[in-house]
This record gives structure tokens, sequence and C-alpha cells, in this order.
């Protein structure tokens, strides 16, 4: 777990809050400068529209007048009642030039087309005629709209009298048409203050936009539902995002409609160089912040990591750790308070240690001292018997067994006592079968007097072969033996010893029938000088056994205990590595000793 200082933990506090306040400053300005560009450009829009139809009222109003003072004049009234087509159409080049007009269309009375003038040769008669049909029917309205050879007209017509009106005495009708060029569309484009698109049915005719977005927005147009187009909508072309709103020009049967279209990316522009600004101001401020805390958090948590540092230090048993203490603040007095603790600490720890010191060698006296004067006083007692000159040969050869009893039981205790100053390295592994030394150890305790109550069996799975010092774990076994017996009872005592080998490893399990584990001594069974209700016992037993068999690398413990009795598991693991560093898998080469017997030293 990784773990943060204090200091770091206010650096990254206060980079998250004014990270957090900084990214809620930038979205609450977007969205308010948003949602204030967007009513600011429909209402632009709206004021675009209307202001479009008031200039195309006049625009048509002007240009009406301009046709109407046109077909009243005499020459073209003249010109009219020739009724021949050829002299109409040769005739009607002058009038065209006067009248200013892209296109000037000449239709007698049934409204068959006499004479044309174009500047865009792709209209033809068929077409001008079948546009003029229907302008006639609705011959009421200010203006039509004519669409051929790729150009879009806005016409007016007239009729042509001759005479007063009132006589209704008809000669034909007038057509005069203004094309929708360059020129107009940037003139109405400056009007509306941003992009048009003339809609001509299911065709833009003219636009300021690429052609390849005419496209884009014909789809989207043909997307809206009827009746809604005149409402602003929002539409994307390419990668940029417009407002539209459409001007009905022309009912059916081919609709004419003006699309007005605002940016939204440009109108909304500047706010990218807003974000900026306040993105810049944002990180100026986290940096100018988290340099302010890490200056204050350094200042102020400084004394505290000292502090830390003397916790730690006298957690490793450093009691003369430096500590300052620097000004009249809490953590000064926190660092103060620690120090005359930490003193405190350390006389108490010596005293303990004393106390502890003394107690062991009080405890590790009162054994061995019960022991060895027990031993003594057989070795004593036996040697005044043998001080006796009339004993027979068996009494003195009894005696003498005593004598050498006792001898074995205080070098039996020395050994003990020493084995707790040897370190792993006084190992000496050969490489023998384990069940040998099991079966040795079995009949070292058949042999002991306190064991002679005691029905012991043993049942082997193996040999469990590998490397291991044998006597050292001989001893192991008869100690805990030895324990088995003492605690079976006197009539029926039963000891079971059970060798299982697996997987590389023996597992050695001891049961006996006995009364279990005494309470007072279950928790601490393994440590040393401790022992209950025996008479004679040093309590090393089980203490010696523990480190012998860790420093094999294997395990012991009870596994259970009851009134019922008490079971004892023993690992030893076969791979214990020979003095040389060889394998545990390698057998000892022969060198004149067979592997597995005692050496001279070791007797």
């Amino acid at each position: 777990m990784v773990r943060l200082r204090l200091g770091t933990k206010f650096l990254i506090s206060m980079l998250i809050i004014s990270s957090g306040l900084t990214c809620t400053t930038l979205l609450v300005v977007r969205h308010s400068v948003r949602a204030h560009v967007t009513t600011e450009l429909l209402a632009d829009l709206h004021n675009s529209v209307t202001t479009f139809r008031n200039f195309q009222r006049n625009r048509e109003s002007t240009l009406a007048h301009s046709a109407e003072l046109l077909a009243d004049l005499p020459i073209l009234r003249a010109l009219m009642t020739t009724q021949d087509e050829r002299t109409i159409q040769d005739a009607s080049g002058g009038l065209w030039s006067l009248a200013g007009s892209d296109l000037f269309v000449l239709a007698n009375r049934s409204g068959k087309v006499v004479a044309l003038q174009s500047k865009n040769p792709g209209l033809s008669r068929d077409s001008a005629e079948e546009l003029l049909r229907y302008g006639l029917e609705h011959l009421e309205e200010p203006g039509h709209w004519w669409f051929g050879g790729r150009q879009l007209y806005e016409v007016f017509l007239r009729p042509v009298y001759f005479g007063k009106p009132s006589e209704d005495r008809l000669l034909g009708f007038l057509a005069m048409g203004y094309e929708i060029d360059d020129r107009v569309l940037e003139e109405m484009r400056d009007i509306a203050a941003g992009q048009i698109a003339f809609r001509y049915g299911n065709v833009i005719a003219r636009s300021t936009l690429p052609q390849e977005r005419e496209f884009e927005l014909l789809r989207a147009a043909n997307s809206l539902v009827p009746g809604n187009a005149e409402s602003p909508y929002e539409i994307e072309l390419g990668k940029e995002r417009f407002l539209a709103s459409s001007v009905e020009l022309a009912p059916s049967p081919v609709p004419v409609s003006l699309i007005v279209l605002i940016s939204y990316d440009q109108a909304t522009r500047f706010l990218v160089d807003l974000n900026r600004l306040l993105l810049g101001l944002g990180l100026l401020a986290v940096l100018g912040g988290s340099a302010l805390v890490f200056l204050i958090s350094h200042r102020f948590t400084k004394p505290l990591g000292e502090l830390v540092s003397g916790v730690r230090a006298l957690g490793e048993g450093n009691f003369s750790y430096p500590l300052q203490v620097k000004g009249h603040d809490e953590v000064a007095e926190v660092t103060a308070a620690f120090d005359e603790m930490r003193l405190t600490l350390q006389r108490n720890r010596q005293a303990l240690i004393d106390a502890e010191r003394l107690a062991t060698i009080g405890r590790m006296a009162g054994s061995i001292s019960h022991d060895l004067r027990h031993a003594l006083t057989a070795v004593v007692a036996n040697a005044e018997f043998l001080c006796k000159s009339r004993l027979r040969a068996e009494e003195r050869e009894e005696l003498y067994g005593e004598i050498g009893f006792a001898v074995e039981r205080m070098t039996d205790l020395l050994d003990s006592l020493l084995e707790f100053s040897r370190t792993r390295e006084a190992l000496r592994p050969t490489f023998a079968d384990l069940r040998f030394s099991v079966e040795k150890a079995v009949q070292a305790i058949r042999a002991h007097p306190e064991s002679q109550h005691v029905h012991i069996s043993l049942s082997a799975n193996g040999e469990g072969a590998g490397w291991f010092d044998p006597k050292k774990l001989e001893r192991v076994l008869y100690n805990l033996l030895l324990n088995a017996c003492e605690a079976a009872p006197k009539v029926s005592g039963r000891v079971e010893v059970e060798m299982l080998e697996n997987s590389g490893a023996v597992e050695i399990r001891i049961r006996d029938n006995g009364r279990g584990i005494p309470d007072p001594i279950r928790d601490r069974l393994f440590e040393p000088f401790v022992s209950y209700g025996k008479e004679n016992g040093s309590g090393l037993g089980l203490a010696v056994a523990q480190k012998i068999t860790q420093d094999h690398g294997g395990e012991i413990s009870v596994e259970r205990t009851s009134e019922a009795g008490t079971v004892f598991r023993l690992i030893i693991p076969l791979g214990l590595l020979a003095d040389d560093g060889r394998s545990a898998a390698e057998p000892k080469k022969s060198t004149g000793v067979v592997a597995g017997t005692k050496s001279a030293s070791d007797t």
C-alpha cells in the first residue's frame, strides 16, 4: 500500500479542488454563453427574415411599377397591334434595352410567346410559355419565379391594352424578369447577415454556399416536417453548425423559398478564446495554489515529519534518534511529550530487560540446579555404596549403571542448554533413511524406565530417504516419545507412531491416550523451562525439539489435544542441502565412511 505524506495529501487536495472549480467554472460559463449566443442568434435570424421581407416587398413594388410603366408605353402598344410575331421579336430588342431587365417576354392574347429576349440562352420559348401560363392564372400576385437554363428569375407580369384598361381591349402580356445573380446574392446576404439559398422545388437554384454544402442543405430541408420550415431549426453542413429559417416566396405548384442561415460556430468562435483564457487562468491558479500549499504544508508538516521519523526509529529500537522541539504550537508540544515518553520507555525497557534477565537466570538456575542436584545426589549415594568392600560384582555393576545414567542425564541437560546457542549451520546433514531414525528413537524409548508400562506401536509408509541430521532428529523424536509415554496412563498406556512420506517431505504423527495438555501451559508449550506436573523435567524437551525441527526447515505443532489424548504433528522436508552445497537429490560419494553412520566427532 502506498503511503502518502500529509503535505502530499494537502497538495493533491488543492489540485483536485482547484481543478474541480476550474472545470465547473468553464462548464457554467460555456453553458451560459452558449445559451446567450443561441438567444441572440435566434433574434438575429428573426430580424434578418423580417428585414428581408421588408426589402423584398419594396423591391417587388419598384420592379412591378417599372413593368407597369413599360406596359403603358405607346410604342409597345403599337408594336403589339401588328400581331406579327417576327416584327414583334425584332422590335422587342429596343424595348428590352429600355427596360434594363434580364428577361423580356411578350405574349399575345392567348398566352403564346411572340418575343423572347434573355441574357441566358438556356431558357426556351416552350419553357417560357409553360411558366407564363401558370403566371397568367395568378396574375393578381405581385411577382412570380421562373427557373430555366439553371437560372432563377423574379418575373413581373402586366397586361398590355389598346387604349384604357377599362375598355378591356387586350393586346397581349408583358413579362419582365430579373435574374438572381451573384450581385443580387451578395446584396441579399448583406441584408440577411448570413448565408442564403434559393430553393426552387427540390433544387437549390442559387446560394452563397459551396456546391457540396448545397446537397447537404437540400437533404436537411427535405427532412423537415411540412409547415415547420419557417420555424428556426439547427442543421450541420460539413463540420459547421447553422441556425436556419425559410421564407416562402411563391406558392405551388413549384414552391420557391429563401433559406437564411446564420453560422452558429462562427458566432461562438470567441468561446474557444474564452475557454483558453479561462483554462490558462485555471492552470495558473492551480499551479500558484499548489506552490503556495507546498510551501505552507512543508513549513507546517516538516516538524510532523521529523516526529514520524522519531516514531519509526523508536519502533525499530533506536532510542537516541535526535528530535528538536521548535516553536510553541501543538506539534512542538506533541514532540516534547513524545521525547519525554521515549526516555521513560527507554528506562522502563532497560529495567524490564534487567528484570527478565534475572528472572530467566533464576528459572534456569532453579531448573538446572534441581536436576543437577538430583543427579549428583544419585552419583554421591552410589559412590558411597561403592566404597563398601563387601559388595558382590552384580551389585557393583548395578551401582555403576546408576552412576552412568545420572551422568548421562546431566550431559543431556547441558546439551539441551547448548542447543539454543547453536545456529542452523551446526547441523551435519547426511543422506539417510528417516525411517531408520524413527525406529532407533522408538527402540531407545522402549528401554527407558519411564516407558516400561506403555505399549508403543510404529507404522511407516516409505523409507523417507533424504538429507538431514539423523542424530538430532532422533533426539527430537526421543523427546516427543518420552513426553507421550509420561502423559500416558500407568495402566493401558498406549503410544502410536505413524510415518507417511508425501511430496518430498515426511509427516510423522505421535499419538498418546493421556489426559491431554494442561490448560496453564497449552499456549506456551514450546517455550523453554515450561513444565507442568513432573518431578523430573527441565522444561527444555519440546523447546529443543522445535528448534531442531525449524533448523531443518520443518514444522512441529499440536494437531489436537483433549481428555482422550494428544497428537503431535511433525513435518520434515527431505531437501536439506549437504555441507558441501550439493543438491539434496545427490547422495554423497563414497569416502571410506558409509552414509548415515556416525563419525568419531559425533560420539
